[in-house]
């Protein structure tokens, strides 16, 4: 009976040590990464991210055409990865939101397993019918849309993507790249799109993310890094104020997965720094993408 009792209490003990290391120290959710990004193999991009210690990445597949401006692979590219290795990938559903077979095409790799929609990185408006038919979907399936804007490329007029969300309040929408991170400052300058120097509080990114609670922030990319590291004081503000809508991704295309030319290495160092305590840090690294995506 004695060693019994102490079988079940050292296996309780290690289950418990399991789980509060992935909750607590070890597991990171990478909510934004490419197949075939500039070129890098699927054997590079899974040696990329387990350099970086990723414990689950999530791929997001460009539409049937442009490679979303980055020679990145289709919706066929990041299933099969995910099935290569389904502990560590899953994936996205994409299509341009502008073609006929838009619906169809995406609804076929929801129905297969996709758990969002996206990177729609396309030159529609960002409250257009196209972003309505992208929107429908999501809310049908229940699955978040992630979203590039970028000034007078890929959804435009961001200034009235409010519309878009309290048309869809039961969609959650991400918002990724340099017009949503300029927009973090009251005084952006649309035409800038890497915006450098002291930020002031109250940006159209600030207002949407404490407005809409069906607006999420993807940390990912150049932009995202700089727009954490432009102002620090301002960053630990803007953490601390949105710790529980923001989400880490990487979006690097270096095949190192550390130093100074891997973004996605450089913004966890900066989160781990800037973050306002150690639970905050553990919401943007993982509890936020685990809920939101239902992982």
């Amino acid at each position: 009976m004695l060693r019994r009792q102490f079988l079940f209490t050292a296996a309780s003990a290690a289950i418990g040590f399991a789980s509060q290391n992935e909750a607590n120290n070890e597991a990171i959710i990478d909510i934004h990464q490419h197949t075939n990004y500039s070129g890098r193999t699927d054997d590079e991009l899974i040696a990329h991210q387990r350099r970086m210690g990723i414990t689950r990445t999530i791929l997001l597949p460009a539409g049937s055409k442009f490679g979303l401006a980055a020679g990145a692979g289709g919706n066929d590219t990041v299933v099969r990865v995910a099935k290569r290795l389904p502990k560590e990938y899953v994936f996205f559903a994409n299509e341009l939101p502008d073609l006929p077979e838009t619906a169809n095409v995406i609804r076929k790799y929801l129905k297969a397993g996709a758990i969002g929609i996206g990177e729609q990185k396309f030159h529609v408006d960002s409250d257009s019918a196209a972003i309505d038919t992208i929107a429908g979907l999501a809310q049908e399936f229940r699955v978040p849309v992630l979203m590039h804007f970028e000034h007078n490329t890929y959804n435009l007029e961001y200034s009235r993507f409010h519309k878009t969300l309290a048309k869809y309040p039961k969609v959650n929408f991400i918002g990724h790249a340099q017009t949503f991170w300029a927009n973090i400052d009251a005084k952006a300058v649309q035409t800038v799109l890497y915006p450098k120097g002291p930020v002031t509080v109250g940006g159209l990114t600030d207002r949407y993310l404490s407005d809409y609670p069906n607006f999420w922030g993807d940390l990912s990319a150049g932009s995202g890094l700089n727009a954490l590291t432009r102002d620090e004081d301002h960053t630990r503000g803007f953490l601390k104020r949105h710790q529980d809508r923001l989400l880490y991704g990487s979006d690097c295309n270096d095949k190192v997965g550390a130093g100074p030319g891997c973004s996605g290495s450089q913004c966890l160092a900066t989160l781990r720094r800037l973050a306002p305590n150690p639970l905050a840090l553990r919401k943007l690294l993982y509890s936020n993408s685990k809920g939101l995506f239902r992982l």
